[in-house]
C-alpha cells in the first residue's frame, strides 16, 4: 500500500507576477479553492495518508492554508457558519502534511531529493503542486493501482500535439496493453523533429525509493538545475519502468489563458453558479 506523497511548491510563478509577487503560485485559487488543496485532495482520495510539502521562501501561507486558524472558527462558529466552520476544520484534517524547505531553486530533481528522509525507502508518489488533474479517478489513485499490479515506478503520460513536445518530457516507449507503456528512455524537451513520441510526463510520478541515491549523483545543467528526467533515465536502465496514459485531462494553469479557463470550466461545475455562469457567457458571447 502507498503512504506517502511527495509535493514540490517552491517555485517562484513568475509567470503569474504581480500576484505571486507575495503569495504562492500554487494558492490561486480556481474559482474557491487553492490548486495545491486540489492536489492534496487528489493524494488522499488514492488512499496516500502521508503527505510532504516541499517548499521555498514565501511559501509560509501554503502551511498556514493546512493548519488550523481557531481565530477563525471561532468567528463562524459565533456567526453560526455551520457549513463554513466544517468546511475550515476539514482541511486542516485532510492528511498528516509535513514540510521541509528547499533552500535554494535547483530544479524539480533536487526538491524531490529534499524528501530522502522522510520516505524511509518506501515507494512514494510525486504530485506537482502547480498541476491540477481533472478526472473520474484520481490521478494518483490510477498510478498506484498500476504501481500494485506492476511493482515498478510508474509515470502518468498524456499525449500532447506533436509541435509542442519541445515543452515537455516526452517518454520513448513500447505499448505493452492499450494505455500502458513499458518505457525505454526518456527525452528532456526534445526538438519535435527527433522526439520518440507525443508522450508527455504529466506531473504525477510513483517512484521508488532508489531514485534518492540517482538524483544525488545527477549533476546540474546548464541553468543549474538538477533534472528528475535525468535521474529517471538512469533509473530505467537499472529496473522495468512503465507509463501509464491519463485517463482525465490535466488543467494547463501554467499560463493566464489556461487558468482562466479551468477557473470557468471548474466554475461550470458547481451547482450554486452554474445556472448564472451559463446565462452570463451566453450573453458575453454575443458582444464578441
Amino acid at each position: 500500500m502507498i503512504r506517502r506523497a511527495v509535493i514540490p511548491a517552491a517555485g517562484f510563478g513568475t509567470r503569474f507576477l504581480p500576484a505571486t509577487k507575495s503569495q504562492p503560485k500554487e494558492m490561486l485559487p480556481i474559482v474557491d479553492t487553492p490548486v495545491i488543496q486540489y492536489v492534496v485532495e487528489e493524494a488522499v482520495q488514492a488512499g496516500i495518508s502521508d503527505l510532504l510539502m516541499v517548499i521555498g521562501k514565501g511559501k509560509r501561507s501554503i502551511e498556514e492554508h493546512f493548519d488550523r486558524s481557531f481565530q477563525l472558527e471561532a468567528q463562524l462558529a459565533a456567526k453560526g457558519k455551520t457549513e463554513e466552520l466544517e468546511a475550515m476544520r476539514r482541511i486542516s484534517e485532510l492528511a498528516e502534511i509535513h514540510f521541509v524547505w528547499q533552500k535554494e531553486m535547483r530544479g524539480l530533481g533536487d526538491a524531490v531529493y529534499c524528501a530522502r528522509h522522510h520516505i524511509n525507502d518506501e515507494p512514494f508518489v510525486v504530485l506537482l503542486g502547480d498541476t491540477l488533474i481533472d478526472a473520474a479517478k484520481p490521478a494518483a489513485a490510477q498510478l498506484v493501482e498500476l504501481y500494485e499490479e506492476m511493482q515498478a515506478p510508474v509515470i502518468l503520460v498524456e499525449e500532447v500535439e506533436p509541435k509542442r513536445v519541445h515543452l515537455y518530457g516526452i517518454i520513448d516507449g513500447e505499448e505493452v496493453r492499450p494505455g500502458v507503456y513499458r518505457i525505454r528512455d526518456f527525452v528532456e524537451k526534445p526538438d519535435p523533429s527527433e522526439a520518440p513520441s507525443n508522450l508527455a510526463i504529466a506531473g504525477r510520478y510513483l517512484l521508488t525509493a532508489d531514485v534518492f541515491e540517482l538524483i544525488g549523483g545527477t549533476r546540474p545543467d546548464r541553468g543549474g538545475e538538477v533534472q528528475l528526467t535525468d535521474a529517471l533515465r538512469e533509473l530505467v536502465r537499472r529496473r522495468p519502468m512503465y507509463g501509464l496514459k491519463l485517463d482525465g485531462r490535466r488543467c494547463d494553469i501554467g499560463n493566464k489563458d489556461g487558468f482562466i479557463r479551468t477557473n470557468i470550466e471548474f466554475a461550470l461545475k458547481r451547482q450554486d453558479m452554474t445556472e448564472d455562469l451559463r446565462l452570463y457567457l451566453k450573453q458575453l458571447a454575443q458582444t464578441l
